[in-house]
């Protein structure tokens, strides 16, 4: 499956943003899907997951309340919903697919870049 992310930009701190990925050479409903983030100088953390039929969410601390993961399986997309952002939430943001039984996640797109101005 190929993966497309987009809606990265740069936004002043409070602000909100949505990121999209499309999905396109799989069945969608196949694969759990996750955002991962990686600020400068710091390893890549996942920020955001769901499950195949979007029954399930997982969210890192430090984005719970604010952050909210969803998927359109109609249109093949993931989305990531980012509300109060903040200077630290300043990353590349990478979506990515597990197929369903596995526990890693294979299939990654290029990132798009957050950019949180105080």
């Amino acid at each position: 499956v190929q993966l497309q992310a987009s809606g990265g930009g740069l936004v002043q701190a409070g602000g909100s943003l949505r990121l999209s990925c499309a999905a396109s050479g799989g069945t969608f409903r196949r694969y759990g899907m996750g955002w991962f983030r990686q600020a400068p100088g710091k390893e890549r953390e996942l920020a955001a997951a769901i499950n195949w039929n979007g029954g399930s969410t997982y969210y890192a601390d430090s984005v719970k309340g604010r952050f909210t993961v969803s998927r359109e399986d109609a249109k093949n997309t993931v989305y990531l919903q980012m509300n109060s952002l903040k200077p630290e939430d300043t990353a590349v943001y990478y979506c990515s697919a597990r197929t369903l039984g596995t526990a890693s996640y294979e299939y990654w797109g290029p990132g798009t870049l957050v950019t949180v101005s105080s």
